[in-house]
């Protein structure tokens, strides 16, 4: 009954915890398995076995966007180490969301900065295209996605009833954005009633956060706001 979180990078890491982990699933059952929500930290080097597995075993995968806009590219850190080719491969977030896997994202701070908007941004404007995903779908997964990840479904929307932990922005104009067009853009239509979010192009200023409010009582204010 207890949640499993497992450090894995490489594909050979994330082979073997899908391997161990459908042991047990052969062991106590998949549906004990996958309520657990066992996580999976990092998760970069992903083939396409081994994400539908994750959607098999209910595997959330907990990754940071920031590494790929630090290290992702025809020519960063992951390019020289690897080659382009298997470069190209890493941090699939758009396979991952079609696949139906749980998507949490964080920082791995202090390797890479406490920045949530950056996170978002860098999940919009993955440095590989076809790894992109709209930017409301990675807002949802650096909210919603890293309550559900710990197994609070109650929590990372404001809706009545629901616990008083949120944060106050100032930004500009609210948009519905999709990086470009191998992400779904339906929603872009005004009529579907989407809500807008600030505008991520790279190079645009990032929110700033006036507030944070935490189980309803203020924890971060802005000076003099």
């Amino acid at each position: 009954g207890l949640q499993a979180g497992f450090h894995a990078i490489g594909d050979a890491a994330v082979a073997a915890v899908v391997e161990g982990v459908r042991a047990a699933a052969d062991r106590v059952g998949l549906a004990r398995i996958r309520a657990a929500r066992h996580r999976v930290e990092h998760a970069e080097m992903l083939t396409p076995e081994t994400i539908a597995a994750f959607a098999e075993l209910g595997l959330t995968a907990s990754v940071q966007p920031a590494f790929d806009a630090a290290w992702g590219g025809e020519d960063g850190m992951y390019a020289q180490r690897l080659g382009r080719e298997r470069a190209r491969t890493l941090n699939p977030y758009a396979a991952l969301l079609r696949a139906g896997v749980p998507l949490a994202l964080g920082s791995d701070s202090p390797v890479t900065p406490l920045d949530p908007w950056g996170t978002v941004r860098a999940a919009a404007f993955h440095r590989t295209p076809e790894h992109r995903v709209s930017v409301r779908a990675a807002f949802t997964a650096h909210t919603r996605g890293g309550w559900r990840a710990v197994g609070r479904d109650d929590a990372g929307v404001l809706v009545p009833g629901a616990p008083a932990d949120y944060a106050v922005w100032e930004t500009g104009d609210l948009v519905v954005q999709v990086p470009d067009s191998r992400v779904a853009d339906w929603s872009t239509d005004p009529r579907s009633g989407t809500p807008g979010l600030p505008d991520l192009t790279p190079g645009r200023q990032l929110p700033v956060c006036v507030r944070t409010v935490v189980g309803g009582r203020t924890v971060h204010e802005r000076p003099n706001e």
